[in-house]
């Protein structure tokens, strides 16, 4: 699997949308680049609906979505029928473009297929891998599911607010388990007094440990 915050290369790709570059495509925005197993297949086709039901709320966080697996052209266009046709709640056309790799070469350069199937080019599906990049086209998170565990789209949408609030905080806060949008964030030990004050100039509210570390400091005073 590709490191966090190395740089997701540059790929061309033949795809629902037509031929495309990965940088062209997703030029200065964010990026969730996500892989499915196989089309015309019962979880895949509830991951991708969800996907596309939610493409507004990705696109209110500057987030293009492309999906990939190892199906052609062809079956993809056929299947966005059928999937279409079982959520109900996408409008119009089909929101993002689905990667046709059927000689694999970009699942393998990309690492989402998984240990057993590797080896094997008949056999290899891939894995739900799905990838964060950010504008700089640094992967930010990666989230590896099996085939039979289908994702959390809601899960998808936290966890990119938590990267871009970081982000804008330059990365003097993190957000804590179960955090959501609007709850409690965390200022990390290194921030500075100036950064801290610059940031939370009404303050942080501090937790006394045993240990008599101060390094639970906490905030809801913060933009999105």
């Amino acid at each position: 699997m590709p490191r966090l915050n190395s740089i997701i290369p540059d790929f061309a790709a033949d795809t629902t949308f037509g031929k495309f570059n990965f940088y062209d495509y997703v030029g200065d925005s964010w990026a969730v680049l996500f892989s499915h197993p196989l089309d015309f297949t019962p979880v895949c086709t509830t991951e991708l609906g969800r996907m596309a039901v939610h493409v507004d709320e990705f696109k209110k966080r500057n987030v293009k979505l492309i999906a990939l697996s190892c199906d052609d052209v062809c079956s993809h266009s056929n299947w966005v029928n059928d999937i279409k046709s079982y959520c109900l709640d996408i409008k119009g056309d089909f929101p993002f473009p689905i990667i046709a790799d059927p000689s694999r070469e970009l699942a393998v350069k990309l690492d989402m297929l998984d240990e057993a199937g590797k080896e094997n080019p008949d056999a290899a599906l891939t894995v739900r891998a799905l990838y964060v990049i950010d504008p700089s086209k640094k992967l930010r998170l990666a989230m590896v599911y099996p085939t039979s565990t289908g994702r959390n789209v809601d899960e998808l949408l936290r966890v990119v607010d938590s990267l871009q609030l970081v982000d804008k905080y330059n990365n003097i806060i993190a957000t804590p388990a179960n955090w959501t949008p609007g709850t409690k964030v965390m200022v990390v030990p290194s921030a500075t007094d100036e950064q801290i004050k610059k940031a939370f100039p009404d303050g942080l509210d501090a937790v006394k440990m045993p240990s008599d570390k101060c390094y639970i400091r906490t905030t809801t005073n913060y933009k999105a």
